[in-house]
C-alpha cells in the first residue's frame, strides 16, 4: 500500500485537495480553501517533478502559508478602499443633512423632525424654532448641529 502511495503521490495530493475543497463547501468559512488549493498545487507539482515525501510536505506547507498571506493581503487592500459603512447607524446617515428646528433650542438642547422621526439636537448656543441647521456629529441619540450659514 505504501509503495502504491509513493508511486502515485500526485493522486494523494489531488485527492486531499479535492476533499478539503469539498469540506470547504460544507461551510468552513474559508479556512480550508487555501489548504485545499495548496494541496491541489502540490499534486500538480508532484506530477511534474519527482519529489520525495519530505519535499512534498514542505511545498504543501509553504504553498498554504503563501496563499493564505496573499489572500490576507488582498482582503486588507480591499477593505481600505471601501467606505466606512453606516448600515444600521441611522444617526451617522444624517451627517451633513440640513433640517429645520421644530422647537427652539433652550440651553443648547431642542428637537428637529426628520422624516417620520423626532430627534434630540444639541448646539453650542440657543437658536429659535424655524432655524435651518446642519447636522455635524452624532453622540449617542443626540444630533450635534450648527446653524446653516
Amino acid at each position: 500500500m505504501i509503495e502504491l502511495l509513493q508511486g502515485n503521490s500526485h493522486w494523494f495530493w489531488l485527492s486531499l485537495g479535492g476533499l478539503l475543497l469539498a469540506a470547504e463547501m460544507l461551510g468552513a468559512s474559508g479556512y480550508l480553501l487555501w489548504s485545499g488549493l495548496s494541496a491541489m498545487l502540490t499534486g500538480v507539482l508532484t506530477w511534474l517533478l519527482p519529489l520525495d515525501w519530505a519535499w512534498q510536505s514542505v511545498s504543501f506547507a509553504l504553498l498554504t502559508i503563501i496563499t493564505a498571506l496573499l489572500w490576507w493581503h488582498w482582503l486588507r487592500q480591499r477593505s481600505r478602499k471601501e467606505p466606512i459603512s453606516t448600515l444600521n447607524q441611522r444617526g451617522r446617515q444624517l451627517l451633513g443633512r440640513h433640517a429645520t428646528l421644530t422647537e427652539p433650542l433652550v440651553n443648547g438642547i431642542g428637537r428637529i423632525d426628520i422624516g417620520d422621526s423626532s430627534w434630540r439636537v444639541q448646539a453650542e448656543r440657543d437658536l429659535p424654532a424655524g432655524t435651518v441647521v446642519e447636522i455635524v456629529d452624532v453622540e449617542g441619540i443626540t444630533l450635534k448641529v450648527k446653524p446653516n450659514a
